[in-house]
């Protein structure tokens, strides 16, 4: 099956791509770009790149300026090129969120055939027929018949959500007949995005890369380009690098005070990788349990693909008046989220000595840990050895 060219010119991750465009797609990198600005709509190009990369540094979840046109097919190789250039897992994620975002909301508008034909591209095994009654979800009083015109191979389907490891999505939790899985239409998107995103993963090859971006820096234009992006990103790098830092009294930095279960979840959330449903559960607990803003909370989440804030909000601002508690140790463990070995955590790992106990205990939970930190350092802070060393300075 060949799908329009229409669906090309609004989704240029296709693979038919480079049968519409094989005198473009074929093309070096540096040929490419010096075609890009010999066209008429050069400045329009870099006017809707530079519209991307600030959405994308200010989190935002759309671009009023994207256009789904022949131009957007420039773009997008464009974009991935310099994302390889830029060589910044950070930047790449963030920009990989946003364009798989922008898709996300344009393929819940397209019609039933259209995703099916994007399916076939992707050479997805995928059955589309007339909606199908698969199931009935009851909530409270409240009974809704599950339908569907989609079903999708379970190998295709467990490629598909492999980095995606929300417990509804397991195999398990889904209709499955004669080896398909029935499938919404918004779930099976949900897939797509996540194939978008990771059209953006750039592999290692740090000869290439050198030896592509001393070539690519010749050309003026494009080092023009590359220049500005820089410059927008060091206006925003700080924000982005020490926004997840946070103090029982405001001012004071205690993030170097977080377990090593903490520390690796708010890596993954700053580079913008998903986070599945019991890491953001344990995460809000914890910011909780030290009072951090409800706001900063949510600011945390902004750079995930699937973030809304109105929902995130809600969901934040729920668990704050239950008052959950953060998981303990054990339970963390038993969840696969303990952290302790690949840190290589002395207190995990070893515990701490107890006066009273006249013993060596073992850390029962992150809160503790943290204490325990805050603890150790304040008390280094007001040893007398550092009094005088400070006093010593101010002579």
């Amino acid at each position: 099956m060949t799908v329009p060219i229409e669906l090309i010119y609004r989704y240029p991750w296709l693979p038919s791509l480079k049968e519409f465009f094989s005198d473009i797609a074929s093309k070096p990198p540096s040929e490419f770009i010096s075609t890009i600005f010999s066209e008429t709509f050069s400045e329009e190009i870099q006017e809707r790149l530079f519209e991307i990369f600030k959405a994308a540094f200010d989190n935002l979840e759309n671009v009023s300026y994207y256009k789904l046109d022949k131009v957007n097919v420039y773009l997008y190789l464009l974009l991935k090129i310099l994302m390889f250039v830029l060589d910044n897992k950070i930047i790449t994620n963030k920009i990989a969120n946003l364009f798989s975002k922008i898709n996300y909301n344009d393929l819940i508008e397209e019609n039933d055939y259209n995703i099916y034909s994007i399916c076939e591209d992707l050479k997805l095994d995928i059955l589309y027929s007339d909606p199908i009654e698969y199931g009935v979800n009851i909530l409270k009083d409240q009974r809704e018949i599950l339908k569907t015109s989609f079903r999708i191979h379970y190998t295709d389907y467990l490629k598909s959500i492999s980095k995606l490891h929300d417990e509804y999505r397991k195999l398990v939790n889904n209709a499955l007949s004669n080896g398909y899985v029935f499938i919404q239409k918004r779930r099976l998107i949900r897939l797509i995005q996540e194939y978008i995103r990771n059209k953006f993963e750039v592999e290692e090859d740090k000869a290439s890369l050198e030896s592509l971006k001393k070539e690519l820096l010749n050309l003026p234009e494009f080092k023009e380009l590359y220049e500005n992006i820089l410059s927008q990103w060091e206006l925003k790098k700080e924000v982005f690098e020490y926004s997840f830092d946070i103090s029982f009294k405001e001012g004071a930095d205690i993030s170097n005070t977080f377990p090593p279960c903490i520390n690796e979840i708010l890596s993954k959330a700053q580079e913008g990788q998903n986070l599945i449903h019991i890491e953001r559960l344990f995460l809000v607990f914890f910011l909780h349990a030290l009072n951090y803003p409800v706001d900063k909370i949510i600011d945390i989440f902004s750079t995930m693909p699937d973030f809304a804030r109105d929902k995130t909000a809600y969901q934040v601002n729920f668990a704050k008046k239950k008052g959950y508690t953060p998981h303990k140790c054990d339970t963390l463990k038993s969840l696969n989220l303990c952290m302790a070995a690949k840190y290589k955590d002395e207190i995990c790992l070893e515990g701490y000595y107890s006066k009273k106990l006249d013993a060596q205990k073992k850390i029962k939970h992150p809160l503790f840990y943290a204490q325990l930190k805050q603890f150790r350092a304040s008390r280094k802070e007001n040893h007398p050895n550092n009094n005088l060393k400070n006093n010593n300075e101010r002579k």
